[in-house]
């Protein structure tokens, strides 16, 4: 079993794979830094040449002019660090979402049953962003604040020791707080991520729901608890945003206390009050430019310092993260084996197990071959379902063989079909994204829709909610037949496909299952129902042993 990735780790990994686009920030941040620390210099030179030399400002155009240019780079330099930092930012997120997207398009419908769409969203947009703010600010600048005040600390004791000795003493009380905040920051930070999910869950449930809340007149007491659930979310939101707010203040703190250490011993020793180490040989200049360079020493710190609750979101995004990518898909990583025969499946004592509940499917033996209708029966929870699932390539076998067609591709139709929020047109384009009107109309046509969509004054572009509204139960159930005729595939897999429909709209879709096989399709029908069964030319009884542990089919001939 592999070891569990922890949010550092991922996020490390993800970093590395920008590493060029955060040197260039890290570049272009020292840029900033030297250019700094020669405007404070020439700005120092100038202050001195007119009130010690008593030189003309118009002697020091030249002067005046360099600052300017200096000016002019420092901002190009900063936009050029703010630019290489978004766009490694950028690239991360993307490469993050996409591994996200990856792994669900893996876990397929089985491994994402157990997670809510409202957290699996919250995931793959607001955890994926909280990520910004780590790769653009705060990488770049653990960097540049080690280096930048080295730097400075360097050019602050060539002028004079004492004062670099001072802002060397103090430099330490601002990684020490920011260690101490993070401790408490990465914490609550992962507990509002968690929070958030939870409330997207309960917002999204209610809203599903609200029908149902208002027949049952409970639509007061669900409002409270959004409300009561978003409070708890501005609470926590708040503590953090305290922290940060606190945090910050004593920083500022620290790091004021030490340039006014540093200015009352510059001035001092400039009167001649101070008569120590180095204060004698003090002049304008030096001690101008130290006082000049002390806040400069500590604005990388302060500001790693301010990123630093960055860090911590992003490690509290890829908590959450990390947890969903640790989960195994129920699909195997190796690709089944072609079958020996022209057959489309072969199932050779292949068996289902799950950890929490056992053996599901089998040992089974089963050949598909093109052009047939195997009709699936069987008691509830015997395995119709999951012999679909692994038909389809979402769970891999526990045990035996599975052999495949080479290149099958499957259309799959669910008792509850899938319809997104969008138009008619939308949905039907999930299965045939480059089908044209014609081809849409002539699958509605086929699925029984036909007369629904000349009614219809907007047509194929009629909108329709999430889930279907706005369509009857056997309407849904014939818009996802159409998907199926404007699928190419030749395997059609039909779990429960009548199993809420009245007679007549029950009757509309198997004349539509017949019109599946006049096109050569292989259809396998999962059902409880006798009227889509007796279409089958094949059955297969699934049937639980006396014990119910293990699963044994029959294949009979269907009169």
């Amino acid at each position: 079993m592999a070891a569990r990735r922890t949010p550092r780790a991922w996020l490390a990994g993800l970093a590395r794979a920008e590493r060029h686009y955060l040197a260039l920030a890290v570049i272009a941040g020292l840029a900033v830094g030297l250019l700094t620390i020669a405007q404070m210099a020439t700005l120092a030179w100038l202050v001195t040449s007119m009130l010690i030399e008593g030189d003309d400002p118009s002697s020091l155009v030249a002067g005046f002019a360099i600052l300017v240019v200096m000016i002019v780079l420092r901002a190009l330099a900063q936009w050029g660090q703010e630019s290489a930092g978004l766009t490694a930012s950028l690239r991360l997120r993307a490469r993050a979402r996409r591994e996200l997207l990856d792994h669900l398009e893996r876990l397929g419908p089985v491994g994402l049953a157990d997670h809510h769409t409202a957290s699996l969203a919250n995931r793959v947009v607001d955890q994926v962003e909280a990520l910004d703010g780590h790769v653009a600010r705060f990488l770049p600048q653990m960097c540049l604040a080690v280096v930048i005040p080295l730097v400075i600390l360097v050019v602050v004791a060539w002028l004079d020791w004492l004062a670099a000795l001072f802002l060397l003493l103090a430099a330490p009380m601002i990684p020490l707080f920011m260690a101490l905040v993070g401790m408490g920051a990465e914490k609550l930070n992962r507990e509002q991520f968690d929070t958030v999910s939870r409330l997207s869950r309960h917002f999204i449930d209610r809203v599903r729901g609200i029908t149902t809340l208002q027949l049952f007149g409970a639509g007061a007491r669900a409002t409270r608890d959004v409300y009561a659930a978003a409070d708890d979310y501005r609470k926590r939101s708040m503590r953090t945003l305290r922290l940060a707010f606190l945090s910050s203040a004593v920083l500022e703190f620290f790091a004021a206390v030490a340039i006014a250490v540093v200015a009352i011993y510059v001035g001092f020793g400039l009167l001649g009050y101070i008569r120590f180490g180095p204060a004698e040989e003090l002049t304008l200049f030096s001690g101008l430019l130290v006082l000049l360079l002390a806040p400069e020493f500590f604005q990388p710190l302060r500001t790693l310092s301010q990123h630093y609750h960055d860090r911590a979101a992003a490690l509290g995004a890829a908590e959450g993260m990390v947890t969903l990518l640790d989960v195994p898909p129920p699909r195997g990583e190796q690709a089944p084996s072609l079958c020996r025969t022209d057959a489309l499946f072969e199932l050779d004592a292949v068996t289902v197990s799950y950890s929490e509940r056992g053996r599901v499917l089998g040992p089974l033996d089963l050949t598909i071959r093109p052009g047939e209708i195997l009709g699936v029966s069987g008691p509830s929870g015997v395995g119709k379902s999951t012999l679909l699932q692994l038909l389809a390539g979402f769970v891999a076998p526990s045990s035996g063989e599975c052999r495949t067609a080479a290149d099958l591709e499957v259309a799959w139709m669910d008792q509850r079909p899938l319809l997104i929020h969008g138009s008619l047109a939308d949905n039907l384009r999930l299965a045939a994204p480059e089908a044209d009107e014609a081809a849409l109309r002539q699958a509605l046509q086929r699925a029984g829709l036909g007369e629904l969509l000349a009614t219809l004054p907007e047509g194929l572009a009629t909108p329709l909610g999430e889930g279907g509204v706005g369509l009857s139960g056997g309407q849904a159930h014939r818009l996802a037949l159409a998907r199926v005729f404007l699928s190419p595939a030749p395997l059609v897999l039909l779990d429960e496909p009548t199993a809420s429909l009245d007679d007549d709209s029950e009757a509309r879709v198997l004349e539509a299952f017949s019109g599946l096989v006049e096109q050569g399709r292989t259809l396998v029908i999962a059902s409880h129902r006798a009227a889509p069964l007796a279409l089958a030319t094949r059955r297969l009884s699934l049937v639980a042993d006396r014990e119910g542990e293990r699963r044994q089919a029959e294949e009979v001939a269907n009169d």
